[in-house]
């Protein structure tokens, strides 16, 4: 028995030790393979795949927009609605789009593994890389259409329409300018005025074109399109101008109306919050004590110049509630979230509307990378949802998203704007 004992432990011996040497292998390979998939190589590598997949989608989101401009374009070519081939395309562009962006936003989370980012980016860049050869296809079935049928004067005429249409619905940029400059600080209507010089600047560079366009067309040796597109080019940003011109303006006489009521709110909150202090054990109840301090003398700086500052005042104010939200925590009931969720919902949708506009002309200004219009993209689907939730507690979580994703936004489209070669 002794001898079969000794000749099993002689056995079993060298085979634990093959078998846990193996099994030290394996975890040296496994750890090995783990530590090169993350890499600084491999996440190098990762980020020039997802470089290259956010260029494709930023060319896709600009295909997109010319798309919408050649639709709108081609119903008044058409005497009606766009071709289908050009509506069919846009479609499919869009929704590819907004897909990709989806992606791309959530493989640019550090903690994404490299080997996720670079699948991720590849399938990006074919998808996109696919509707944009959907794009171009569909565009040069119209051109070929516009050729054979429309004359470089029909579209001349048809672009000294909506640049007349333009005319009409901007009014006098400078009035509007000049009632905000009366009431309010300068940082408050500063961008208004930008965009009210920017939007008189393109229409003259609209009409300039188009003036040439119509010289060229008279002649049958020279082409009228180059400077057809560029007066539609022209055209369509001082529409866009326009556009935030009216925004700005509107929405600082919003928030000049909603101030006070925001600051009185603001202040029903706190106090409200100070009877939810009482029934608090002694340590939380001295730390939110505290906290209440800072928030109330924070809200009576801010009343000082609420008049001149109307749209800082009610951004500050939303950021105070969020503030005040946080130091609460769970101390609150159900029903006090619903009330205070309630009282800062109005406010905090202001403020992210604000943000969302300044998000979006810094993009459209700075000609923005994949990075700041997938955050724009997603202030704006935040924004949307709050406007359409049901529940307060639940839009006023989603307005706060937009709010932090207009911000990143406009910061990421300013950096490239300020950097260098850009």
């Amino acid at each position: 028995m002794a001898e079969l004992g000794a000749a099993v432990v002689g056995w079993l011996v060298p085979a634990l030790v093959v078998f846990g040497v193996t099994a030290i292998a394996v975890a040296v390979l496994v750890w090995a393979v783990r530590r090169a998939r993350r890499s600084p190589r491999a996440r190098a590598a990762a980020e020039r795949a997802r470089a290259k997949a956010g260029a494709t989608l930023v060319q896709l989101d600009d295909e997109v927009g010319e798309l919408d401009l050649e639709v709108a374009l081609s119903g008044a070519l058409y005497g009606g609605d766009a071709p289908s081939s050009l509506r069919r395309a846009r479609l499919t562009a869009q929704h590819v789009r907004d897909d990709a962006f989806e992606d791309y936003r959530a493989i640019s989370d550090p903690a994404v593994a490299p080997a996720e980012v670079r699948r991720v980016s590849t399938r990006i860049d074919k998808h996109a890389g696919e509707a944009l050869a959907t794009v171009a296809a569909a565009r040069r079935e119209h051109g070929a259409w516009v050729t054979a049928h429309v004359s470089a004067a029909g579209q001349i005429d048809a672009t000294r329409r909506r640049l007349a249409e333009l005319r009409a619905s901007m009014g006098d940029p400078a009035a509007l300018v000049a009632e905000l400059s009366s009431r309010f600080a300068e940082e408050e209507w500063h961008a208004a005025s930008r965009s009210a010089h920017a939007a008189l600047s393109r229409v003259a560079v609209a009409e300039r074109h188009l003036d040439a366009a119509a010289t060229r067309a008279a002649d049958a040796s020279l082409s009228a399109l180059p400077d057809l597109a560029a007066a539609e080019r022209a055209l369509r940003q001082a529409e866009a101008d326009a556009r935030h011109l009216e925004e700005t303006h509107r929405l600082v006489l919003q928030a000049a109306q909603a101030a006070p009521g925001e600051i009185a709110a603001a202040r029903t909150a706190l106090r409200q919050a100070s009877v939810t202090r009482e029934h608090l054990a002694a340590p939380d109840a001295e730390r939110l004590g505290g906290e209440l301090r800072v928030i109330e003398q924070d809200l009576t700086r801010i009343e000082t110049d609420a008049a001149r500052h109307p749209t800082r005042t009610v951004d500050a104010i939303a950021r105070l509630r969020n503030r005040l939200d946080l130091a609460l925590g769970d101390a609150r009931t159900a029903q006090q979230r619903l009330r205070s969720a309630r009282t800062a919902l109005p406010g905090t949708l202001a403020a992210a509307r604000g943000a969302l506009a300044q998000a979006e002309a810094s993009v459209s200004r700075a000609h923005a990378g994949a990075d700041a219009r997938s955050r724009l993209l997603s202030a704006q689907r935040e924004l949307a949802q709050a406007r359409q939730a049901e529940e307060p507690v639940a839009a006023l979580d989603a307005a706060r998203r937009a709010m932090r994703d207009a911000e990143d936004a406009k910061a990421l489209a300013e950096d490239a704007r300020l950097s260098p070669g850009h």
